[in-house]
């Protein structure tokens, strides 16, 4: 059996899922003769590889650059994980859709206490009207709720995609564990 490309990217979210990933420790080597890591924001920071078979998601849509980066990711993946509440409900990154855009930049970057007070123009993303789930803007194939998931579900969830079998997480995971 040919080993299954896997991929990993955060947008907006705090990495806690990745780290999660990270504390798998020596049950990454069992993957190791299963999965080749072509991408991770760890380690890799070209352009996302194309035909990726299993790729996971950290973190909501809640910028210009996170929708382009979860539309080609998804146009070159073939299983898309939503990983973490982030990603799945949006969930902390969220929390500023109270707030139009400019009116949160020019409450951060303007604030009094600023030595420097403008908004930046130029190497800063664009905010989208609203932060999104990923499966708002293209179709997930595994949800992996959790805040983040635990390094047992996810390296549950992985060997099973590597396998070729759909993860069954109705008891292994829930919404802020």
């Amino acid at each position: 059996m040919s080993k299954k490309k896997v991929a990993t990217i955060w947008m907006d979210g705090c990495s806690g899922c990745h780290m999660s990933f990270l504390d798998m420790d020596h049950r990454l080597l069992d993957l190791a003769d299963l999965i080749e890591i072509v991408h991770s924001p760890f380690v890799d920071h070209k352009d996302f590889p194309p035909e990726v078979d299993v790729t996971l998601v950290e973190g909501a849509v809640s910028s210009d650059e996170d929708y382009e980066k979860i539309v080609k990711v998804r146009s070159r993946t073939k299983i898309l994980v939503a990983m973490g509440d982030c990603a799945v409900s949006a969930n902390v990154p969220a929390m500023r859709n109270r707030f139009a855009p400019k009116a949160l930049s020019e409450a951060i970057y303007l604030a009094p206490n600023m030595t420097h007070r403008q908004v930046p123009s130029q190497g800063v993303p664009t905010l989208l009207p609203r932060v999104r789930p990923v499966h708002e803007v293209v179709k997930v194939d595994v949800f992996v709720p959790g805040c983040p998931p635990s390094n047992d579900t996810l390296f549950y969830v992985l060997s099973e995609l590597v396998q070729g079998r759909m993860p069954d997480l109705s008891d292994k995971t829930r919404f802020g564990a």
